[in-house]
C-alpha cells in the first residue's frame, strides 16, 4: 500500500485545488484505490507538525477544479522559525514534522508552495524525507520555473481593477494609483500594467524617481490627456531610499506616516502637480476565485508531472514550466532563491517602446 501525502503552505491562491486534483488522481489512475491512500495534510506545515490530516477519497477530488483557496487549508509557517522551539509549546518542529512523517507512513510528501515553502521542503528533503514539490505563487517570482501557477489568475483580476478604474479616473479626470502585490518581484504589476494599459508601472526592480513620474504626468496633462493611471507593486522603492544601506532603508521606510508606498506617492502628485489623486488597493482579491482555464491546465499539468516524479521516485524535486515542457529542477538549487524582474527583459523593453514610463 503507497501512502502519499499532500500538503499546501503559505498565501492561498487560484489552482491549488487543481494541482492536489492532478496529483491525486494521476496516481489513483497508476496505483489503483485499492494500493493508494492519499493523505491530505491539513493547514501546511502545521498540520505536519500537529499530526493533522485526512485521507482524501476520489470522491473529494471531484468539482474542485475550479475551486480557488485550497481544501486542504494553509498557514504560514516562516522558514527562519522552523528550527526555533516555541516556548509555548515546547515544539521541535522539524522533529516533529519526522516523527509525524513516519506516524502517518508516508512514502512521500508533495508540498505546494512558494518560496518559504520551498525552503522548508528542501530542508526536510536534507533531513531525509522523501519530497516532490510544485510552485505556486501569484508572484511567479520562484526560481527555476517560467512560470507558477496562480499567476495568470491575479493578472487576470488586477487587469480587471485597471480597466474598471479607466473608467472613473477619466470621468473625474483625476491620476489613480492601483496598487498591486509583490514585494520583490514585479512580475504582477509589470504584466496587469501593460495589460491594463497604465501609463506608469513601478517595480521593486526599479527604483523610481519621483521627478521623472511627475514630468511623465504634467506631460500627458500638457497633451490633453486629463487622467492618469499608475501600476505600483507594494515593493516599489523610490530611488532615494533605494540608495541608503539596507537596515538604514527599513528604519525610513518604517517612519513613513502613510500606509504604503501608494499612499505616500499620491500625496506627494498631488502636491507637485495639484491634480485630484486617489489609491485603489485590491489587496487579496488577487488571490481569490475560480483559477483561470490557463491555471486549470497549469496546475493539471504539474499536478500530474509530480506524481509521475513520485511513481518514478525522483524525490528532492520541484516540479517547472521550461518552454512548453515540464521538467524537474532540484530542491537544492530552488530553496533561498527569488526570480526577479531583469531590467533588461523584453516585457519592460516592450512597455517603454509602448511610452510606460517606470519612473527611472
Amino acid at each position: 500500500m503507497k501512502r502519499i501525502g499532500i500538503l499546501t503552505s503559505g498565501g492561498d491562491c487560484q489552482g491549488l485545488n487543481a494541482a492536489i486534483r492532478g496529483v491525486a488522481k494521476a496516481l489513483y489512475e497508476h496505483y489503483g484505490e485499492e494500493k493508494l491512500e492519499i493523505i491530505g495534510i491539513q493547514d501546511g506545515y502545521k498540520g505536519l507538525i500537529h499530526g493533522q490530516y485526512k485521507k482524501l477519497e476520489k470522491k473529494d477530488l471531484s468539482g474542485i477544479l475550479t475551486m480557488g483557496g485550497t481544501i486542504l487549508g494553509t498557514s504560514r509557517q516562516p522558514f527562519k522559525l522552523m528550527r526555533v522551539i516555541d516556548e509555548a509549546d515546547n515544539v521541535d518542529k522539524v522533529a516533529a514534522m519526522k516523527e509525524n512523517y513516519k506516524k502517518m507512513k508516508l512514502d512521500c510528501i508533495a508540498i505546494l508552495g512558494g518560496n518559504g515553502t520551498q525552503k522548508t521542503a528542501n530542508l526536510l528533503r536534507e533531513e531525509g524525507l522523501n519530497v516532490v514539490s510544485l510552485p505556486k505563487t501569484i508572484d511567479n517570482d520562484l526560481w527555476g520555473t517560467e512560470m507558477t501557477f496562480g499567476f495568470q489568475s491575479a493578472v487576470d483580476i488586477a487587469t480587471n481593477v485597471i480597466d474598471c478604474i479607466h473608467t472613473t479616473a477619466t470621468s473625474h479626470g483625476r491620476v489613480f494609483i492601483v496598487e498591486l502585490m509583490g514585494h520583490k518581484a514585479g512580475w504582477l504589476t509589470l504584466y496587469a500594467g501593460i495589460a491594463g494599459g497604465a501609463d506608469i508601472i513601478l517595480i521593486p526592480e526599479i527604483p523610481y524617481d519621483l521627478k521623472s513620474v511627475i514630468k511623465t504626468l504634467k506631460a500627458r496633462t500638457e497633451s490633453g490627456k486629463n487622467f492618469s493611471i499608475l501600476a505600483v507593486a507594494e515593493g516599489a522603492i523610490s530611488k532615494e531610499y533605494a540608495s541608503l544601506p539596507k537596515k538604514q532603508r527599513k528604519q525610513a521606510m518604517a517612519q513613513i506616516p502613510y500606509p504604503s508606498i501608494s499612499y505616500k506617492l499620491a500625496h506627494e502628485i498631488e502636491e507637485a502637480t495639484g491634480q485630484e489623486t486617489r489609491v485603489t488597493v485590491p489587496g487579496h482579491f488577487q488571490r481569490g476565485g475560480s483559477p483561470c482555464p490557463y491555471d486549470r491546465v497549469l496546475s493539471s499539468r504539474l499536478g500530474t508531472a509530480a506524481a509521475q516524479l513520485i511513481i518514478e521516485k525522483k524525490y528532492g524535486n520541484m516540479v517547472a514550466v521550461k518552454g512548453n515542457d515540464i521538467v524537474a529542477v532540484p530542491l537544492e538549487e530552488v530553496a533561498g532563491k527569488i526570480k526577479t524582474v531583469p531590467t533588461d527583459s523584453p516585457v519592460i523593453q516592450s512597455a517603454r517602446e509602448l511610452g510606460i514610463c517606470f519612473g527611472d
